[in-house]
């Protein structure tokens, strides 16, 4: 062994690393999941090179054969892993070398691993939001479908989680399918700024071979280069981007879980959680616990946690590559398992939900829901909506005494807070009534839920917001 500890950097070096330093820089732990993504890249680059007159033909066909026998001892779990070779490129470099000899040692020629593990983060990223995103588009579906089947179902909508006014559960929904939309929006934006190329940049400055690094771009499906190669080896922008983005998503999951949680409760009783998604209790026997919903709900500070980490992790940094960047992949990597294990519970949870719709009328008749209708009822009849606010506050103080819904309040007792009641008014005193009157573009009226649905399968379908 050299006095460099055989390492492929080590000609500069007069001792062998420490033994804990080893372990304590040494990333191959967790980012040999880059692995295939690295050879992706290899493969361009070293077709790039040949084309350049850099590699011979012959050279190029012996880099190819050997990564791809790498690729199959990577992908059927027999590919040797070793600490002191640090990560995962130099792993696959040295095993190249290993079985193909000099021209092994050739493929790095012209590049980095500053631009190669930047260029292999972009493409591994690239494939998990294409993931991410089919997860989403099942989930968006899985709403549209309970909207559909909930376009008449009453429920109480709510403000500061006091009952307002009635609404449909399938508009509910709906508002659901809204917010996880723009999260695909967001999702689809954050993919076309991470669609750059930096391979080429080398270690920071470029390099002095003739490399065509629009060609690599192609190859590895990029839609661009990253023009700068100080920006091309220092950005972690994307990685930030992302996990902003997976934070504003998760924080859509916890608040949708936190409904369900309350919804499944005995104190609402709105919906039955199928047991699938659900466990018991090991002391009580009663028990069915929304453990799906809760955890998701937890999982959303751990996201959160992992971009205030990218965050600052980058806030310190001067250009280009710090070895800092090294703690990019394991919050990177977390968010993406987080959000793919989230989005898939959900998406099969969402279309499995049961409604108890008798219990979500009930719950929407009993909060004078239909005050708002009242007033509106007033205001129709000529009387100042100030004036109609003041007259149904005193009919719901006067229910409330009684014990009652306005709607069971008779005729009479309406009149007598206003002359301008006539029989008439117990048609907008109804919860069906009342939703059935909000009839238009956005509203909850059933209409307008089919309506909305048929246009978000149609935005689903064109990839619209």
């Amino acid at each position: 062994m050299s006095e460099g500890g055989g390492k492929l950097w080590g000609g500069r070096f007069t001792e062998a690393t420490d033994a804990f330093v080893e372990r304590f820089t040494a990333s191959v732990g967790f980012d040999q999941r880059l692995a295939r993504h690295d050879i992706a890249g290899s493969r361009a680059h070293a077709t790039m090179l040949a084309e350049q007159g850099v590699l011979s033909a012959e050279e190029r066909d012996a880099i190819l054969t050997g990564l791809d026998e790498i690729a199959r001892a990577v992908e059927d779990g027999t590919f040797p892993w070793a600490v002191e070779l640090e990560d995962v490129h130099m792993n696959i470099e040295a095993r190249l070398t290993d079985r193909i000899g000099a021209a092994g040692k050739k493929l790095h020629t012209g590049r980095s691993r500053n631009d190669q593990v930047a260029t292999d983060i972009r493409l591994w990223l690239r494939d998990a939001i294409d993931a991410l995103d089919a997860e989403l588009l099942r989930l968006c579906e899985g709403l549209l479908a309970q909207a559909e089947a909930n376009a008449d179902t009453i429920m109480p909508g709510f403000t500061h989680l006091q009952t307002a006014q009635p609404v449909t559960l399938g508009h509910h929904f709906l508002a659901w399918f809204e917010m996880l939309l723009r999260d695909r929006s967001r999702l689809q934006d954050c993919r076309k700024r991470l669609n750059a190329c930096p391979l080429g940049a080398a270690a920071l400055a470029g390099t002095t071979f003739p490399i065509n690094r629009e060609r690599t771009a192609a190859l590895l499906g990029f839609d661009r280069v990253v023009e700068n190669s100080l920006d091309a080896v220092g950005d972690r922008d994307f990685a930030m981007e992302f996990t902003a983005w997976a934070s504003i998503t998760m924080v859509h999951l916890s608040r949708f879980s936190e409904e369900l949680i309350l919804w499944a409760s005995a104190q609402f009783a709105f919906i039955d959680l199928p047991d699938r998604f659900c466990t018991g209790s090991s002391i009580m026997p009663q028990k069915k616990n929304p453990d799906v919903p809760e955890l998701v709900r937890g999982k959303s500070g751990r996201v959160v946690g992992h971009l205030m980490a990218l965050l600052m992790l980058m806030k310190g940094q001067p250009l280009a590559y710090n070895k800092d960047n090294q703690e990019d992949k394991e919050p990177l990597f977390d968010c993406v398992d987080t959000l793919s294990d989230c989005l898939r519970a959900f998406a099969d949870m969402v279309p499995a939900l049961v409604p108890r719709v008798r219990a979500l009328r009930e719950a929407a008749i009993s909060g004078f829901a239909t005050a708002t209708d009242l007033a509106d009822y007033l205001v129709r009849a000529g009387l100042p909506f100030r004036d109609a606010h003041e007259v149904v506050g005193r009919a719901v103080a006067h229910a409330v005494t009684a014990e009652c819904d306005l709607a069971e309040l008779s005729l009479e007792t309406l009149q007598g807070f206003s002359d301008r009641i006539g029989e008439d008014v117990y048609a907008v005193l109804t919860v069906e009534g009342s939703v059935a009157a909000r009839d238009h573009f956005g509203a909850t009226a059933p209409s307008q839920v089919r309506a909305a649905v048929v246009r978000g399968r149609e935005r689903l379908a064109q990839g619209l917001l």
